[in-house]
């Protein structure tokens, strides 16, 4: 029976400890890895097998290599089909969640395969943990809207389901647009809601930071271009 691996991966650079040392047994385990960037998980292997496995190397040619498109479901069907066992990667944190690799897994699980997650970062998780907001009822919006009447919309919306709820409300944006974000976020929501903006989790100049919108406006930080993850809290 094929093995699907789902193999988590950096949320920075630096956070290479972040990563349990037994993701390298399964990595080995694999003869096809299903990914979103070749380059950028060939050079994320190379680095786990410096730190952990100093003196070795991944044989990068011993594996296939798919990129997760619209032809991966195909492809991913015929390697169970030959028994083989797979890793799933994203480009950051735990394939499937917020991630294309979820339509792999649907398919893995449809198909009967043994379907393994692998304990890694989850920015979802980590900024939860640390915010000291409502751990118990979450939800994860992912992206909101681009365009700045809709997003302003969407704050408000997610404002008041976290009040009718006393629920946190996570998600995240594009880091360029990240002061964008928090701009419309301070401009839209009252003055006691409680926002937490956690910045480059794992690495060394990580910043976890849980604030009112009224101690924020006095503190506006710059995030532009650094990965981020906003969560927020209404009180009903």
């Amino acid at each position: 029976m094929s093995t699907v691996y789902l193999i988590p991966s950096l949320l920075h650079e630096e956070g290479t400890n972040a990563i349990p040392v037994y993701v390298l047994d399964a990595i080995k385990d694999c003869s096809v890895f299903f990914v979103e960037n070749e380059r950028t998980t060939r050079r994320y292997f190379k680095q786990l097998w410096k730190t952990y496995l100093p003196g070795s190397a991944i044989v990068i040619d011993d594996h296939e290599w798919v990129l997760i498109d619209e032809k991966a479901g195909s492809i991913f069907r015929q390697k169970i089909k030959e028994g083989k066992n797979i890793g799933i990667v994203s480009e950051a944190g735990c394939p499937g969640v917020a991630d294309p690799g979820q339509v792999l897994v649907t398919i893995a699980q449809q198909m009967g395969a043994r379907v393994k997650p692998l304990v890694g970062p989850s920015s979802i998780l980590l900024a939860l943990m640390a915010s000291g907001m409502n751990g118990q009822q979450f939800s994860f919006a992912g992206y909101l809207p681009i365009d700045i009447t809709e997003r302003a919309n969407a704050i408000k919306e997610q404002e008041q389901l976290s009040a009718r709820y006393k629920s946190t409300q996570i998600f995240i944006e594009t880091p360029y647009r990240n002061n964008q974000l928090l701009e419309t976020m301070l401009k839209t929501c009252q003055d006691k809601t409680r926002i937490c903006v956690a910045v480059n989790l794992t690495g060394r100049t990580e910043s976890i930071r849980t604030m009112t919108v009224a101690q924020w406006k006095s503190q506006v930080p710059d995030l532009h271009k650094k990965p981020a993850i906003f969560l927020l809290y209404a009180e009903p």
